[in-house]
């Protein structure tokens, strides 16, 4: 089999070629500590001065006279509504659902409510606090009560509410591709599935299933066909975990670490600040323990190693860049030198003697208070060994905890799926029923599985799209949104959630509940119905009472699942034998960042939103280190081909500094062909190349030089804070623990700069309330939860690829990411970036119409009908933080999206500056009642979208004329410092500096020269 990509889009002009050896050059001849935010900058490219100096690059089309169709469907932020929203509904019943903490109660225009609920991704839940407007769900926050979120988010659960609106979601049942109704594919289904022998030839594929009820519901399925098969499979599975496990102690468990408990961790190539079910509350234990306010406090210390930058490496202590196929080895010669007994080995190329040495001494001398952490991506003779290794050291029971299995069927998912295909094409499959996922993109390539589909005579598809699966089965059937239906879920440890709807389904969606119970023969059964039957054994002191308090809470008090003792299983180790170096050029597969494995390729948040590392939008790209790009002359956007196994996939590259040397990385989730109008034809489809045998790394890669380029748009060149010229003005500013225990009063790092006594402006006496804001840089990882928390909360519209490329983003909060030192291994820094809302803000008198003026209790505010768009005040911001609409973005029909917005934030039309405003709609909405309850607004009461998202809590806004605030008291630490304070702005959000607690053989790079 040969796959190609589509035909690259030919770039809009020509870039400038990247000289490594003249950027290495240039980086040794700085003095001091360097820091830069891509190659470009470095090698100060026309490209990166135009963008500085300049408000419209010569790659801005004049008003884009221009604009193919997919661009344009792009521009409007979001998909246009094809059909009405009445049109063949299937009728439901009406049911109550419930608002969080207090009972129902009569709608109060322009007061929201709140209803626990929660989201799953790759099947398990983190719970959710939704709110709504009369009837719309509008933003997703964290349930603070729900054991996986903590109160926090990520940018997939933020990004939930435009995927409910998508009019791109499927809209109607299909038989081949007919339209019809979900009465006939009852009707057909139940005909086709009676018309086998015990359900022999029945065979039902889902994703991982952590859902009681549909577990339930399979499970009387299978009973009532008990020849028919279940089979799962989901990209986001873990092999090597999963087996890793099951050798190591002979039956199935799932593995949990307290990582306020750890003093050192190990990463071996895991991503767990990230990915995975438990990423946000991995992050805020890790983050406890990384905050610092004083030099009486202490840090863990992490040590990460990984082949490409992820944001659990930018956080690292101690990064070691290291190809994939060589932590096998490097985790053997850790669990021989830790003591464990039948393991040998040898220290990889690539891993520096002094560095080994440091970890272990560390994990040696953490007395258990440690934990090593295996990567999802890893084989299972890693996940052994980490199991090994934790053992040894003492970390199990501390840091480390086993349970019994949180999916409701535990199996290798690569194994089922084989045995299905091969059913498939042997022509024993009869009927088959995918619930959910989309194995004909994302099934291992070799397989075959669109194919073999083909020999199905009765194939149905229940999907929230219409996509590449959809296509090619007999039946489809629309799914309602996570939003729109009642369901179950459990968390990462266990815990139950219920899941209630908003808003009734207006995409004819039907539930994986509904359809079950129709083939159980009950099509009037309702979600809501067989969802509450499942927890009415556990009732106690009346159904009723114990379902409207769990359904408020969003959690079912009592199913977290509780330690349980395992034992090593004797021999485990002598039947793994080691892996086989790879030989030559490795490729490795990656979850994207944003789109994950493509479920969300037609989110337009999701896909405008930069990339933690390159800041790529709208696309993937294969990811070279600099060293192979230096090797084979490549420079960012050439065109390669990429060889594995007889397979081949055209690609551009993108030149990522810190990735390991010999490796290639691509993102999964791209090349969409039935994604909707925003996903279609997005960047390149890299399951081309994934095989059974190589699901996350693989070796013996060809590449060669492609003709032509590509144009990636990163959003790197956009934005760079350089005032007049002048470079290094210390926005990154850090230092070790080491360091500020040596200084505890005045640490040099943070370049204390002392305020003006008088200037041109007098000062402005605040004799209330005076708001502010502090990022804590030590805890931030650079997730993006804040930006996608900002676009949802604010009506921002994204603005497609080519309005990106010219610099016309609309987020009003970015994450800026700075390297430090060398190309090759260099240090990792991020630092979110919204309006600092000067005290003597250079915008203000600038403006000719006086729309950006300051209020009495110190905000630059906007005021739109004013603004005639001279853009005078965006070009006197040192901190490249306001926007300007050029075109009108922002969708202003009456279809399902309008439904999206906020109503108390305004839809800006075209022709306006916009800005972060500290959610001031949030201000007076806490104001004013507290205003109502006579009392002063608390600390804390008013969380800004940011702060409300951010996992880490890196992020605090409260009132600093309150000493006793948690504002006032960060803005008093001695590591808090304003960006570009040379300038006499005086800023209201300012940043604590960041620290890093280095081992003392390590410590030389991890110090800063500043």
């Amino acid at each position: 089999m040969d796959a190609t990509s589509a035909t690259p889009t030919p770039s809009d002009a020509q870039t400038t070629r990247l000289d490594l050896q003249d950027i290495r050059a240039r980086l040794a001849e700085k003095r001091g500590q360097a820091y830069w935010r891509s190659l470009e900058e470095l090698a100060e490219t026309p490209e990166f001065e135009e963008f500085l100096h300049k408000e419209f690059p010569r790659q801005a089309a004049p008003m884009l006279s221009a604009v193919d169709r997919r661009g344009f469907i792009k521009l409007l932020g979001a998909s246009l509504a094809l059909a009405g929203l009445t049109s063949c509904v299937r009728p439901y019943q009406q049911e109550k659902i419930l608002p969080y903490v207090r009972a129902p109660e009569e709608l109060i225009p322009g007061v929201p409510n709140f209803y626990a609920s929660a989201l799953t991704e790759g099947g398990y839940a983190k719970g959710v606090l939704v709110e709504s407007h009369q009837g719309r769900p509008t933003k997703i926050e964290g349930n603070p009560d729900h054991p996986a979120s903590l109160g926090a988010t990520d940018a997939q659960m933020q990004a939930a509410t435009l995927a409910l609106y998508d009019p791109d979601r499927s809209q109607v049942v299909r038989n081949v591709g007919n339209a019809t109704t979900f009465s006939a594919f009852v009707e057909a289904a139940t005909a086709a599935l009676n018309g086998l022998q015990g359900g022999a030839g029945l065979h039902i594929l889902t994703e991982t299933v952590t859902s009681p009820t549909l577990a339930r519901q399979l499970a009387q399925l299978l009973q009532r066909y008990p020849q028919a098969q279940w089979h799962q499979f989901d990209p986001l599975w873990s092999a090597g975990a999963f087996e890793g496990a099951r050798l190591a102690f002979g039956e199935d468990v799932a593995v949990r670490y307290d990582f306020a408990e750890a003093d050192v961790i190990l990463s071996l190539d895991a991503d767990f600040l990230g990915e995975g079910p438990g990423k946000l509350a991995y992050s805020r234990a890790f983050s406890d323990r990384r905050r610092v306010h004083s030099a009486e406090d202490t840090m863990n210390r992490l040590y990460v190693v990984e082949g490409v930058p992820t944001i659990t490496g930018g956080m690292a202590d101690h990064r070691l860049a290291l190809r994939p196929s060589r932590v096998e080895a490097l985790a053997r010669a850790l669990a021989a030198r830790l003591g464990v007994a039948g393991v040998s080995g040898e220290l990889p190329e690539g891993v520096p003697e002094a560095w080994f040495e440091a970890v272990v001494e560390d994990l040696q001398n953490a007395g258990g208070r440690c934990v090593v952490v295996p990567g999802d991506a890893q084989g299972a003779a890693v996940h052994v060994l980490a199991h090994a290794i934790n053992a040894a050291l003492g970390s199990v029971g501390t840091t480390v905890f086993y349970t019994d299995p949180v999916v409701a069927r535990p199996e290798n998912q690569l194994t089922s799926l084989q045995g299905l295909v091969e059913r498939m094409r042997a022509g024993s499959v009869q009927a088959l029923l995918i619930l959910g996922g989309n194995p004909v993109y994302t099934a291992p390539s070799e397989l075959g599985f669109a194919e073999a589909l083909a020999n199905v005579p009765f194939s149905a598809h229940l999907s929230l799209y219409f996509d590449e699966t959809s296509a090619r089965t007999t039946w489809h059937v629309p799914m309602t949104h996570e939003l729109e239906a009642w369901s179950d879920a459990r968390a990462f440890d266990g815990t139950a959630s219920i899941m209630q709807p908003l808003i009734e389904p207006f995409y004819n969606g039907v539930s994986p509940h509904e359809l079950l119970a129709a083939l159980l023969g009950d099509p009037e059964a309702t979600a809501y119905a067989v969802v509450r039957a499942t927890y009415e054994p556990l009732a106690e002191g009346g159904v009723d009472s114990f379902w409207r308090q769990t359904v408020y809470a969003g959690v079912i008090n009592g199913t977290r699942l509780e330690p349980k003792e395992v034992s090593f299983r004797a021999g485990a180790l002598q039947e793994l034998p080691a892996a086989a170096p790879v030989e030559g050029l490795e490729l490795a597969f990656r979850l994207d960042p944003n789109v994950l494995d493509g479920r969300y390729a037609n989110n337009g948040w999701l896909q405008e939103l930069p990339k933690p590392f390159s800041k790529l939008t709208w696309d993937n790209a294969a990811l070279v280190a600099p060293a192979l790009a230096e090797r084979q002359r490549l420079s960012n956007g050439d065109l390669i081909t990429l060889g594995v196994d007889g397979r081949s996939l055209e690609v551009p590259i993108w030149i990522m500094p810190g990735q390991a040397d010999g490796l290639v990385v691509l993102h999964l989730g791209y090349g969409r062909e039935y994604a909707g109008r925003i996903g279609n034809g997005a960047g390149f489809n890299s399951y081309l190349l994934r095989t059974s045998a190589g699901l996350w790394h693989t070796g013996n890669v060809q590449l060669s030089r492609a003709r032509g380029s590509y144009r990636l748009v990163s959003t790197a060149l956009h934005h760079a804070l350089d005032t007049d010229g002048v470079r290094n003005r210390h926005i990154i500013r850090h230092g070790t623990l080491e360091e500020l225990k040596a200084e505890p009063e005045h640490p040099h790092f943070v370049h204390p700069v002392a305020h003006h006594a008088s200037d041109l402006y007098p000062d402005w006496t605040y004799e209330g309330r005076a708001w502010a804001m502090v990022v804590d840089m030590n805890v931030c990882t650079g997730c993006n939860a804040c930006i996608t928390a900002c676009q949802a909360e604010n009506n921002i519209p994204i603005v497609g690829k080519r309005e990106v490329g010219v610099g016309r983003e609309m987020h009003w909060i970015r994450v800026d990411a700075y390297f430090g030192g060398s190309v090759d291994d260099p240090e990792f820094y991020h630092q979110p970036m919204m309006c600092q809302h000067c005290e003597k803000a250079p915008c203000e008198p600038v403006c000719p119409v006086a729309a950006t003026v300051h209020d009495h209790e110190g905000l630059n505010v906007m005021v739109y009908n004013r603004c005639v768009g001279t853009r005078y005040c965006s070009n006197n911001c040192p901190y490249k933080v306001r926007r300007f609409n050029f075109l009108q973005y922002a969708e202003l029909d009456e279809n399902s999206l309008a439904m999206l917005a906020n109503p108390n934030v305004t839809v800006r039309s075209r022709g306006v500056m916009e800005k972060c405003t500290y959610c001031l709609q949030r201000i007076k909405a806490a104001t004013i009642r507290a205003g109502n309850e006579n009392r002063p607004v608390r600390d804390g009461e008013i969380v800004t979208a940011c702060e409300a998202a951010c996992p880490t809590n890196a992020i605090v806004f409260g009132d600093m004329n309150d000493p006793e605030s948690r504002v006032a008291q960060l803005r008093g630490s001695v590591l808090n410092y304003s960006l570009l304070d040379e300038l006499n702005t005086h800023p209201r959000t300012t940043y604590l500096a960041k620290l890093t607690n280095p081992h003392p053989a390590l410590s030389e790079r991890a110090t800063g020269a500043h």
